[in-house]
C-alpha cells in the first residue's frame, strides 16, 4: 500500500482519538494509520487495552497478531509520524 507524502505531527496523532467527530488514529513503526471505520476500534479502544492516538509500535510483540493487521480494508494509511522523518 502506498504511503501518502503527508506529515503527521504527534499532537495531530494525539489529537486525534476519535472525540467530538476526529478521526481515529494510530502509528506503528513511523507510519500513521486511520483505524476509524475498524469494528475492533469503534468504542474508542482495541481490546480494552489500546487507545487511538498513540504510537503503538512497542505494544504490537505482545498482541497475539502480528503486522499483518494493518492490511484490513477498514484500515487506512494516512501519512508518516514527524518524529520518524529523516533530517
Amino acid at each position: 500500500m502506498p504511503i501518502p507524502d503527508r506529515i503527521i505531527t504527534e499532537l495531530e496523532l494525539r489529537r486525534n482519538m476519535g472525540e467530538r467527530g476526529a478521526r481515529k488514529f494510530i502509528a506503528y513503526k513511523g507510519i500513521v494509520y486511520d483505524v476509524t471505520d475498524c469494528p475492533k476500534w469503534k468504542n474508542d479502544m482495541h481490546e480494552l487495552l489500546h487507545f487511538p492516538g498513540q504510537d503503538l509500535t512497542s505494544e504490537l510483540p505482545d498482541a497475539p497478531h502480528k503486522e499483518e493487521v494493518f492490511n484490513h480494508d477498514c484500515v487506512k494509511i494516512v501519512g508518516r509520524l514527524e518524529s520518524n522523518q529523516v533530517q
